[in-house]
């Protein structure tokens, strides 16, 4: 089920709310529909990250996550229950597809790169909250250098005799203050807004030049600017913005001065160690269906004997330092329908002991898939139509018909689970979505009869359904 971002993360810099099972189940039931078996495991291994942080002395760095195995056919659900878990757990979350990686000395991607790019993602979320904790004072820095922009400060006194002078004319507040004072109220209050200034922002550099090496030295994001960066002076460029425009870059430029970047990779580093989750799609892609043991199948077997030590635990170098993967969590997810789960090799086998079985989608599940998310497709569609000042509603029967449409089309073509709703519903509004803008009638009513009517050559024709439904 393809769906919008749910941020249910705490505030940047606030403690992350630690939900029991049971409210991370209510969670994942307002956007997933069934699969309760599914939700519980989920619920119960995010639980135990939490657990294991709790417990105090040498036997924390002995308990191992639980990795899981997700089976079950496409668009029940597999990845949208490892996305919300993320959101949930503000945890550095990653997804990749395991038929992307290759066996090492063979061209593509190898394993150990989804570790770098958690840590990416790691440090980028560590940065972004480090920078909300101090934008209080970032702002006011900003607010400083702007005022110095728009009323630079007069030049200093050249010889002492001039200083003793304008110490004996000065006022309690002289009338560059004052004028300061006034221009600092005027930029509050958004007085200013409409002023143009000249401001210093950091130039584009040289472009990216990336070092290609056997050992997938690229990967690790290793550049010429990186290397030499230091010893050459940074550039920057002259850009006329609007007032507003200049304080919020300036805000994120202060912003970034006031936080340590030291400091934000060593916490990245123990989050992405201790509370990441890679997830793993299409994991059945590398088995080889019947053990077999020939042709690109021994190719995939080597993937997977190169995913054995990243997921057992191992130590992985990445452009911020050494990553441990002992604790991170991994969620894999397959279709299966050539292969199972015992194709996989044994010691890839042992290191996900759960496994859970998400079932097909009934008609009712279709029902509920298109009413009762707050994301649902039917909401989605009423949003859309909404800003074309058309008022969109769906009857029952017709959400009944679009459910039981879906199920039959997916018992007699390929089984795409939840994903058909989204072609039926393209299909079913394409008229209307393309004569939005000049319909006469703001109110329109879509009922099952209008759905039999539009459908039912298509659902009858077998060419029609296979190529547009």
């Amino acid at each position: 089920m393809k769906t919008t971002d749910l941020v249910l993360a705490e505030p940047a810099g606030a403690a992350v709310k630690e939900y029991t099972p049971r409210q991370i189940v209510e969670e994942l039931d307002k956007y997933i529909i069934g699969q309760d078996n599914a939700k519980r495991m989920v619920a119960i291994a995010l639980r135990n990250r939490w657990r294991r942080q709790q417990v105090e002395g040498a036997l924390r760095d002995e308990i191992m996550p639980n990795n899981i195995i997700l089976i079950g056919p496409t668009g029940v659900g597999k990845t949208e229950i490892s996305r919300r878990l993320a959101k949930l757990a503000n945890a550095p979350f990653i997804k990749v597809e395991a038929s992307k990686f290759t066996e090492v000395g063979y061209v593509g991607r190898d394993v150990e790169s989804m570790i770098r790019d958690l840590t990416d993602i790691a440090v980028n979320m560590v940065r972004e909250e480090k920078k909300a904790a101090v934008q209080d004072k970032a702002r006011d820095l900003a607010i400083e250098r702007l005022l110095d922009i728009l009323i630079p400060p007069p030049p200093p006194p050249k010889t002492p005799f001039s200083a003793e002078i304008a110490n004996a004319e000065s006022a309690p507040e002289s009338s560059y203050q004052q004028t300061r004072t006034k221009f600092r109220q005027k930029l509050l209050k958004g007085e200013l807004d409409k002023r143009s200034v000249e401001i210093d922002a950091p130039a584009d550099s040289m472009p990216t030049m990336q070092i290609f090496s056997p050992g997938g030295l690229e990967e690790m994001g290793i550049n010429l600017q990186e290397l030499f960066g230091n010893f050459m002076p940074k550039k920057v460029k002259k850009r006329r913005v609007t007032v507003p425009d200049a304080l919020n870059i300036l805000t994120q430029q202060e912003a970034q001065k006031l936080i340590d970047m030291d400091e934000v990779v060593q916490d990245a580093i123990r989050r992405a160690e201790n509370s990441g989750i890679v997830f793993l799609d299409e994991i059945d892609k590398i088995a080889s269906a019947g053990g077999q043991k020939f042709g690109p199948d021994v190719s995939r077997e080597g993937v997977q004997r190169d995913l054995l030590p990243v997921v057992e635990g191992t130590t992985v170098a990445t452009k911020y330092g050494m990553v441990k993967t002992d604790h991170v969590l991994f969620i894999a997810s397959g279709a299966f329908h050539v292969s199972k789960p015992s194709d996989l090799i044994p010691e890839l086998q042992g290191r996900f002991p759960i496994r859970v079985e998400l079932g097909s989608l009934s008609t009712e599940d279709f029902v509920r898939i298109l009413t009762e998310p707050q994301n649902a497709l039917v909401k989605q569609y009423e949003a859309l139509m909404a800003t074309e000042g058309v008022h969109l509603e769906f009857t029952e029967d017709a959400i009944r018909e679009i459910a039981e449409t879906a199920s039959f089309v997916n018992s007699k073509a390929e089984n795409i689970g939840a994903r058909r709703l989204h072609t039926i519903m393209s299909t079913l509004l394409e008229n209307l979505l393309f004569d939005a803008p000049e319909v006469k009638s703001k109110k329109t009513a879509i009922d099952g009869k209008f759905v039999k009517e539009r459908l039912k050559d298509i659902v009858e024709d077998e060419d029609l359904r296979k190529f547009i439904l």
